[in-house]
């Protein structure tokens, strides 16, 4: 450190002085590398003078330390004087959150813990997690923009930004292995009975589709995430049950992917080929024929045959099915997701 302060110095003066003779006196019979090292020394301090500078301009432009409109944030803030109303009305509390109050206040009790500011230091106005719960659920609920969410609830855009993302994150991780756990044998054979009862097909144990999520094209992607709709979206692909509650998921491929792929490249494919996942045996499904059937899952054409995976026939091939197959299939294909607001536990009391 000492030498870097000593050269330096003495590469400022060389580089302020004002005759430029003395430049060639003073690197006369001198080691190349030393004034190499000297000039990337000046290099470096200008430009730490330089962004000392830049953060002094950018303090000086700021106007307020909190906006005028952020401080009324404890009397003027949607979260106190809307969301204690909306609690009085189950059916305006579901509309607005897309969500029950006996929901909300079990997944409430669930991550709380880990969204409860830290109390070893004391923060002026600190975000509760309830707070911090109602502004993520608002957000996945309308997909609004962080600017409305800024101005209603009286925080700071980037500070709205890092509630959404921790609260999702802590949301996805607590919820993951509760909620879309391995089902059991005893579990598959549950869903296999709410199939039959629900849409009339036997031996179904989920219903497979993918959904393209609209996005904005990530930076140097290329067409990687262009699909064949024409535009740029990322691929969820979910199993599901026959309550449209989700059994398995696979979520960021790249939206140019088609389903068969993805489902091929998932985690949950390599176990159900290799006969991990504990699905029921093979057993018969009407009393006149005995001939024992596996277990299946059902999706549209753009899946393949295999022995767990049933699909309806193309169009080609469509005079020659059976009248009533199809309709079974497409039947139990109406289990698959729509939409976001039916995917959720926390939507079915």
């Amino acid at each position: 450190m000492t030498r870097f302060t000593r050269e330096s110095t003495r590469a400022f003066q060389i580089l302020l002085h004002p005759d430029t003779a003395f430049y060639a006196r003073f690197y006369a019979g001198r080691d190349p590398a030393s004034y190499k090292h000297e000039l990337g020394c000046v290099v470096v301090l200008l430009w730490l003078a330089y962004r000392r500078w830049k953060n002094r301009k950018r303090r000086e432009r700021r106007r307020f330390n909190v906006h005028p409109i952020l401080r009324d944030r404890m009397t003027h803030s949607m979260f106190i004087t809307l969301y204690p109303k909306l609690r009085e009305h189950g059916e305006k509390f579901f509309n607005y959150f897309r969500m029950s109050v006996t929901s909300f206040d079990e997944l409430l009790e669930i991550i709380q813990e880990d969204l409860t500011p830290c109390q070893n230091y004391v923060v002026r106005d600190t975000v509760s997690a309830e707070e911090k719960l109602v502004i993520t659920l608002r957000y996945l609920a309308t997909g609004c923009y962080f600017a409305d969410l800024h101005y209603a609830y009286r925080l700071g855009k980037s500070t709205v930004i890092e509630i959404v993302q921790k609260t999702c994150y802590v949301i996805w991780h607590k919820l993951k292995n509760i909620l879309m756990k391995v089902p059991t044998k005893a579990e598959w054979e549950e869903i296999s009975k709410q199939f039959q009862k629900y849409t009339n097909f036997p031996n179904c144990i989920g219903a497979i589709d993918g959904k393209h999520i609209r996005i904005i094209k990530p930076n140097d992607s290329g067409s990687l995430f262009y699909n064949y709709k024409s535009y740029f979206s990322t691929v969820l692909l979910a199993v599901c049950d026959a309550n449209y509650c989700f059994i398995a998921v696979n979520i960021g491929a790249y939206g140019k992917s088609n389903d068969s792929t993805i489902f091929q490249d998932s985690v949950f494919y390599k176990k159900l080929v290799e006969k991990t996942l504990d699905i029921p045996d093979p057993k018969s499904i009407s009393q006149t024929d005995i001939t024992p059937l596996p277990h299946v899952i059902v999706g549209d054409e753009a899946f393949s045959l295999s022995e767990h995976i049933m699909r309806t026939y193309c169009v080609l091939d469509a005079a020659m099915a059976p009248e009533y197959l199809d309709s079974r299939v497409a039947r139990a294909l109406n289990a698959r997701v729509e939409s976001p607001a039916h995917c959720t536990r926390f939507t079915r009391e």
